[in-house]
């Protein structure tokens, strides 16, 4: 298989690739200048500043937890592996996981490593590190488009070069290659680390400057203008087609046709 877009995690696609290219993605809708334009209420309203500004201030301080969270799994598995054979009990393997806590996150964790599915799942068994891989490669990903470009939402020139970098070659380049490939220096967790290190109050500043650029952008900009994503796309549930673009008009059209078919099945009926 050439690349992850064929949904497949299966050898050769690692772990870290088939996450690399995804959790890039998703970490843009964190973005305050990407929920600037896209985070609309159904009134047609942009999502306020001051909402923006205090999930900053509730996450920011607590990142690394979630660092700490994600490599304690892969410590911890190490770890279980590594223990001879006749050690192995039920007390052994929940002591080490209270140790291995204790000693990357602090303290006894609020989402246990034992209460982790892939540890306990054959085919997810010792690939979680794969998730750290991604999650550094996501961080030196969007350094080098900021360093570059200057923005990452609606940059033009972000869909180009991750598709010769990491979709393209597939799984004829190893991991570490598309990382380094794209960026252009080797795989590292500083650009991570760099993000944590930085204070609230700087957070704020860089985010609201480029919240208020994308305002400033949509203010002339038509609500209804579509988007073409020069592709059909068609919505299925088994033999039912619930939208197509091609039957629909537009992508947003197909969107709204969807959204209506949710509503009306799923949501609460007063």
């Amino acid at each position: 298989m050439p690349s992850p877009l064929f949904s497949q995690e299966r050898s050769p696609t690692s772990v870290a690739y088939a996450e690399l290219q995804s959790m890039f993605l998703d970490s843009l809708v964190g973005d305050a200048d990407w929920m600037a334009k896209y985070a609309i209420s159904r009134d047609g309203e942009a999502i306020p500043w001051d909402l923006v500004a205090d999930q900053i201030k509730a996450t920011h301080p607590y990142k690394v937890f979630a660092l700490r969270g994600m490599i304690a799994v892969p410590y911890f598995e190490k770890a279980l592996y590594e223990m001879a054979e006749e050690d192995l009990t039920a007390e052994s393997i929940k002591a080490l996981a209270n140790k291995v806590e204790m000693d990357v996150q602090g303290g006894l964790s609020a989402r246990p490593l034992l209460s982790v599915p892939h540890i306990l799942s054959d085919e997810a068994s010792c690939y979680y590190h794969g998730y750290v891989l991604a999650e550094m490669g996501v961080h030196q990903t969007r350094e080098f488009f900021s360093g570059r470009d200057g923005f990452i939402s609606d940059n033009p020139k972000v869909g180009p070069t991750i598709t010769e970098a990491y979709w393209t070659p597939g799984n004829s380049e190893p991991f570490l290659g598309l990382v380094e490939n794209l960026t252009g220096a080797p795989l590292t967790g500083k650009p991570w680390v760099n993000e944590l290190v930085q204070s609230v109050e700087d957070v704020l500043k860089e985010e609201k400057e480029k919240y208020d650029a994308k305002r400033a952008e949509c203010v002339d900009e038509s609500s209804s203008e579509d988007i073409d994503l020069d592709m059909r796309i068609r919505i299925v549930d088994g033999d039912v087609v619930l939208a197509d673009t091609a039957e629909d008009g537009s992508f947003l059209a197909t969107c709204k046709v969807f959204e209506e078919y949710v509503q009306n099945r799923y949501a609460k009926k007063e």
